[in-house]
């Protein structure tokens, strides 16, 4: 069984933990570990670098705007060297939410994004800077993440999208050395209705996202996400849940038995990428979702 990548936050309260947790995942041979921004997930990249020996792992991603490019560039450097080179530095432009809890009034996306990795790379004095990995959804930015980066990174994707999308990328520039990988919330749970629920819960907010919601109505799901629009429209966000079909959500989402999950997981190396999984529980935290990851694949 081909281990996947991980995805692992620095939960509050818990970091000493998280540390260990990461070197259990290193020393069980996954195929790396990719850090969200929730806890600073740059922060925990650079403690990675002294906590872990081989396992590449890198940000997935920080928002471009969160903090001046000269002191991004600055620890993406220092963190790279001190890993030998085993992180990779995923950059996105983030949300409106996001970005508007920071106060700032971003640009056109694909323009801002090629501003922020000149002004990177223009840097001195730094040291080299690691590899470059820009969250791509639609073609625009998966274009220019294969122009100007060496990797992309997608959330919540529709699989069944992506052998299409990756034909109809230009070839990258880094050639086969390019990385591609994707978040998929992950339940693992026999009782899969439970597992559903929670993987619903977790897409609650992207839903509620445009960007995200145009997506997934290009991609085959535009009756489900009108559905959705005009119940957060009426205000009644309750009801969002229930208008996630089981279709939409066994796409863009593993969850379900060992096997189940197992199955869909073999259906994401297929399509072509990386699958790097978010885990949930049906049953606890963060941990307990770890413990029935392992279980799962010691199993397999």
């Amino acid at each position: 069984m081909q281990l996947p990548a991980l995805s692992l936050a620095a939960v509050p309260g818990r970091r000493a933990r998280t540390l260990e947790l990461a070197k259990e995942i290193e020393d069980r041979g996954y195929a790396g570990i990719y850090c969200p921004s929730f806890g600073d997930g740059l922060g925990l990249c650079n403690a990675l670098a002294h906590h872990t020996e081989t396992i590449p792992f890198g940000t997935s991603i920080v928002n471009i705007y969160a903090r001046n490019v000269i002191d991004y560039a600055a620890t993406a450097a220092f963190i790279h060297e001190m890993s030998e080179g085993r992180f990779r530095f995923g950059v996105g432009v983030s949300h409106a939410p996001s970005n508007d809890r920071l106060g700032v009034n971003p640009g056109k996306p694909l323009g801002d994004m090629r501003d922020f990795v000149a002004e990177l790379r223009s840097q001195q004095y730094i040291g080299d800077l690691p590899p470059l990995v820009l969250a791509a959804m639609r073609d625009k930015m998966l274009a220019l993440s294969g122009e100007l980066g060496e990797g992309a990174v997608f959330a919540n994707a529709a699989r069944s999208a992506m052998p299409a999308q990756l034909e109809r990328m230009p070839t990258p520039a880094a050639g086969d050395d390019f990385f591609i990988g994707c978040m998929i919330p992950t339940c693992i749970s026999d009782d899969r209705e439970a597992a559903a629920a929670v993987n619903r819960k977790t897409l609650r907010g992207y839903v509620a996202l445009p960007n995200y919601r145009n997506y997934w109505k290009a991609e085959g799901y535009r009756e489900e996400m009108e559905a959705i629009e005009a119940a957060l429209d009426a205000g009644d966000r309750d009801a969002v849940p229930g208008l996630m079909t089981d279709e939409w959500l066994s796409d863009v989402t593993l969850y379900g038995s060992q096997d189940e999950v197992l199955a869909g997981l073999q259906e994401w190396w297929d399509a072509g990428l990386t699958p790097i999984l978010v885990p949930s529980s049906a049953s606890g935290g963060q941990m307990k979702a770890f413990e029935e990851m392992f279980a799962m694949f010691d199993a397999a």
